[in-house]
């Protein structure tokens, strides 16, 4: 890469345009991988009585016939609650696959729960509703698939009054969209998704909860691009989860966590992000980041990370829309906080969460790609530093440091003068000597960059280099003349 010529290096058929080309089919290549990490899960909702809970009450595999008495007593018991145990016990046998699978097998089993879900006494409805939940959080997609009959009702009941009902549904439906095409098939022309967009404005932080769990589901399942993203981007939704992500005193964790795990599948479909910059979703965002930046200095909640991870990737995805520009979303973060604030939770995260630290390191990195404005803050707020002091963490750590290095490089020579000299010089030597490739293509890019600004700092580099491999030789030779005089010493005894 390097040649001599009166005395300085020059660069050989690599420009600087060039190299923006080179790291930016990088930086794509790893926002696909990152684009295709999902969440997929399933949650159990169970709200045991005082005996089970205790132990009291152990749950036990039940056969057909078996199921098949609950289920009778429950539709056709004379005291209500008979059939409401007969329903709780079916309940605790259905925890376990093999209860599951006998239930499937019985027919008529579930047009008998759907109809008891369906019956106007609300305790009957709440069992049947816990046995269906159950069902839902099945591994085995048969199981899945015989509640397709249920899922029309539980979308009906959305509309109800009871937050416990409403919530139990919600993960319900949440747990069976993301396992089965054909219950996705089947709601969303029943209209799922208006669905949400009024249980969005419920006041019960627990609906909310459930409903943003439900709706990450929907949202990341492989036909939503088509069929799914653009109904709730069309809708009311975004702008009430954006709301949701506000910073205050009325923000919920646990909400917030779901909305933004929503908002960034709805991000990576890329659909139509220039829809949510125009809602303010950058400002938001990173308004939100400086007070989780705040809250880590005052606690030191170790939940804080869930939140953290997703708002960040969803603000470094947005950060590198070609609309972003167009509708003016580098203005909704012209703020020199968020730079400082994502420093202190990359402190944060290399004393409690270090693998957290690329996510906050990639979002430093779109930000200075194509922004002097932030290189300015990352230089005036003297944190080159502390990104130096990130280096020996790991090599994927030490290719991002040097990648934000280079894009505060790559902005011309005014720039360069604040890097060099100072502590770079030593930190490149190490990181040259690195037995890592990507480390030291990077190291070299930095040193490519930082000669064709500051031709000077070449004569720097090779003199300081120079030192010390004459620094090495002379520790050799002293450690060589040691052991010969050990071993004259040794034949001399």
């Amino acid at each position: 890469m390097w040649s001599r010529r009166q005395g300085r290096p020059r660069l050989l058929r690599c420009g600087v345009e060039e190299l923006r080309r080179r790291r930016r089919e990088r930086e794509a290549a790893l926002r696909k991988a990152r684009r295709e990490q999902q969440l997929v899960s399933k949650r159990l909702l169970r709200d045991d009585t005082p005996e089970e809970a205790e132990g009291g009450l152990v749950a036990v595999i039940l056969g057909e016939v078996q199921i098949q008495q609950f289920l009778c007593s429950a539709q056709r018991g004379t005291e209500e609650k008979e059939r409401e145990g007969a329903l709780t016990s079916l309940r605790r046998g259905l925890q376990h696959p093999e209860t599951q699978q006998n239930f499937i097998r019985l027919e008529g089993s579930m047009r008998t729960l759907v109809g008891l879900l369906t019956s106007n006494q609300a305790l009957l409805q709440l069992e049947a509703a816990r046995c269906l939940h159950e069902l839902s959080h099945s591994e085995q997609s048969a199981v899945t698939e015989a509640c397709l009959p249920a899922t029309s009702y539980l979308l009906t009941y959305l509309s109800g009054h009871s937050s416990d009902f409403i919530e139990l549904c919600l993960y319900t439906l949440g747990n069976l969209i993301v396992e089965s095409e054909a219950v996705r098939r089947q709601l969303l022309p029943q209209g799922i998704v208006p669905a949400l967009a009024a249980c969005i404005q419920s006041p019960h932080s627990t609906v909310l909860e459930a409903l943003g769990y439900t709706l990450s589901q929907l949202l990341q399942a492989k036909e939503a691009p088509e069929k799914i993203i653009p109904s709730v981007l069309g809708s009311s939704l975004p702008q009430y989860m954006l709301g949701l992500l506000q910073p205050g005193p009325k923000l919920n964790p646990g909400v917030a966590v779901e909305f933004a795990w929503c908002l960034h599948y709805i991000i990576c479909s890329q659909v139509n992000n220039a829809l949510l910059i125009t809602h303010g979703a950058l400002s938001t965002l990173g308004l939100l980041l400086v007070d989780l930046a705040r809250a880590v200095q005052i606690s030191e909640d170790a939940g804080l990370e869930l939140l953290v991870c997703p708002v960040l990737r969803c603000l470094s995805n947005l950060l590198t829309e070609a609309a972003v520009e167009a509708v003016g979303g580098q203005m909704q973060l012209r703020d020199e906080r968020v730079v400082a604030s994502l420093f202190i939770l990359l402190r944060f995260f290399l004393q409690k969460q270090p693998s957290l630290l690329h996510e906050g390191l990639w979002f430093l990195n779109n930000l200075t790609a194509n922004s002097p404005s932030f290189c300015t803050s990352v230089l005036s707020l003297d944190l080159i530093e502390p990104l130096l002091q990130l280096l020996p963490v790991s090599n994927v750590v030490s290719v991002l440091v040097l990648t934000v290095l280079c894009n505060v490089a790559e902005k011309g020579p005014a720039y360069c003068w604040h890097l060099w000299p100072g502590p770079l010089l030593p930190s490149l030597l190490d990181t040259l000597a690195s037995s890592d490739t990507e480390v030291v293509g990077q190291s070299l890019e930095l040193l490519q960059l930082l000669f064709l600004y500051r031709p000077e700092a070449a004569q720097d580099f090779l003199q300081q280099s120079g030192l010390l491999a004459l620094e090495r030789h002379e520790k050799e030779t002293q450690l060589q003349d040691r052991v010969h005089a050990l071993q004259r010493t040794a034949l001399m005894g």
